[in-house]
C-alpha cells in the first residue's frame, strides 16, 4: 500500500475542508459522464447528489497510515481479537444462529466456526458497523485519496449500481470509513457479487439480517475456492537442514505453490502428518519474540481474499479453533 507523508495528509485534509461539495470538480463531472455512458445512470440526478455531498476529513484521517507506524506484532494483533469477551460473544452468536450456520456449512463446505470468527473479527457481531454515509465516504476516497483512488472509484460505481438494483437512494447506506457495509463488512462490489438472500425474504440485508450475513460470508469463501474439509494451516519450524533458505519462500508470497517435500529442501521442518498439498510459508513476527512459521494451504489463502493480510487470516483461523474447542468441551 502506498503511504502518505504527514505533509501530504495535511494537504489532503485542507483540500477536503475547503471544498464545499463535489459538484463543480472536473474529475467528478467526468465520473458522472462515465456512469451515464456506461450504465445509463441519470447524470442530472448524480449531479444533484454530488452537489449535496461534502468531503469527509475524518475519512481521510482514518485511512491514512500513522505518522509513526511502529513495528508490526502478531502477538498484539492476535490479542485484539482472540480475547474472552469476543470469544463469549462468538459462542452466543453460534448458539443463537446454530441452524443457519449448519445450513451454510452444508451448502458451502465452510465450517461454521470460520464464519462465526469472520463476523466476530469484522464487527464484533454487529457492535461495530460504522456510521459513515457510504456514498460520501467513498466519494471522499475516490476523489481525495490518490493512493487508492482507482479502487474507491470502482467501489463508488458499485454502490451506485447496488442502489439502482435495490431501489435505494445511494446516500441511504451506512458503514465504515472505507465503505464496507453490514455485519460482514462487504464493500459494494462484494455485495453485488457474493451477498445472498439467505433468509429468502426477497431482499439482501447485511445490516439487519444475521442470516443473510452468515450465508453471504459462506458464499464469498466458497466462490473464492474454499475446499470442503481441506486444511488451513500447520505450524512448522525453519532453519533445519536443507539449504536453510526459508526467506526465499517468504518472498514468494502467500499463494500455495509448493508441497511439503519441496519445502523441506529450503530448511522447513514439516511435521510428518502435515497434509500433502500445495502450501506457502507464512511468517508471523512479534518484536523480541521468535517468529512463528506456518504452512498456509489453499483455505488460508482463501481467507486472505477477504482481507489480504496473513495476520488477519491467521487470526480468523485461530479464533475459529478457539470457538470450536469451546463447543467440543461443552458437548463433552
Amino acid at each position: 500500500m502506498l503511504k502518505l507523508s504527514v505533509l501530504s495528509l495535511c494537504c489532503l485534509l485542507a483540500t477536503a475542508a475547503q471544498a464545499a461539495t463535489y459538484a463543480d470538480r472536473a474529475d467528478v463531472r467526468a465520473f458522472v459522464a462515465a456512469m451515464e455512458e456506461r450504465h445509463g445512470l441519470d447524470a442530472a440526478r448524480l449531479e444533484t447528489l454530488f452537489a449535496k455531498t461534502q468531503p469527509i476529513p475524518a475519512v481521510l484521517k482514518a485511512i491514512a497510515p500513522p505518522a509513526d507506524p511502529g513495528v508490526r506484532s502478531w502477538a498484539a494483533y492476535r490479542q485484539r481479537f482472540i480475547e474472552p469477551r469476543r470469544v463469549a460473544a462468538g459462542l452466543a452468536f453460534w448458539k443463537k444462529h446454530r441452524a443457519t450456520l449448519a445450513k451454510a456449512e452444508a451448502l458451502s463446505g465452510v465450517p461454521a466456526e470460520i464464519i462465526v470468527a469472520i463476523v466476530g473479527i469484522e464487527t464484533f457481531y454487529g457492535r461495530h458497523l460504522g456510521g459513515f454515509d457510504s456514498f460520501a465516504a467513498l466519494a471522499t476516497l475516490a476523489f481525495d485519496y490518490p493512493p487508492r483512488a482507482d479502487l474507491f472509484r470502482r467501489e463508488l460505481e458499485a454502490l451506485l449500481l447496488l442502489a439502482r438494483e435495490t431501489g435505494r437512494a445511494p446516500d441511504s447506506f451506512r458503514g465504515s470509513y472505507a465503505g464496507a457495509i453490514g455485519l460482514p463488512q462487504f464493500l459494494p462490489s462484494s455485495i453485488r457479487a457474493y451477498a445472498v438472500d439467505f433468509d429468502r425474504d426477497g431482499r439482501i440485508d447485511l445490516v439487519g439480517s444475521p442470516t443473510d450475513a452468515i450465508g453471504s460470508v459462506a458464499n464469498f469463501l466458497k466462490e473464492h475456492g474454499w475446499e470442503s474439509d481441506g486444511p488451513v494451516a500447520v505450524p512448522v519450524k525453519v532453519g533445519v537442514g536443507g539449504t536453510v533458505d526459508h526467506e526465499t519462500l517468504i518472498a514468494e508470497g502467500i499463494l500455495p505453490a509448493r508441497r511439503p517435500a519441496e519445502l523441506s529442501q529450503f530448511g522447513v521442518a514439516v511435521p510428518g502428518d502435515a497434509p500433502d498439498a500445495p502450501a506457502a510459508l507464512i511468517d508471523l513476527a512479534t518484536p523480541n519474540v521468535a517468529t512463528e512459521y506456518w504452512l498456509g494451504y489453499r483455505n488460508f489463502y482463501v481467507i486472505t481474499r477477504y482481507n489480504r493480510s496473513s495476520f488477519y487470516a491467521m487470526a480468523v483461523y485461530q479464533f475459529a479453533r478457539e470457538l470450536k474447542a469451546h463447543q467440543v468441551a461443552a458437548a463433552g
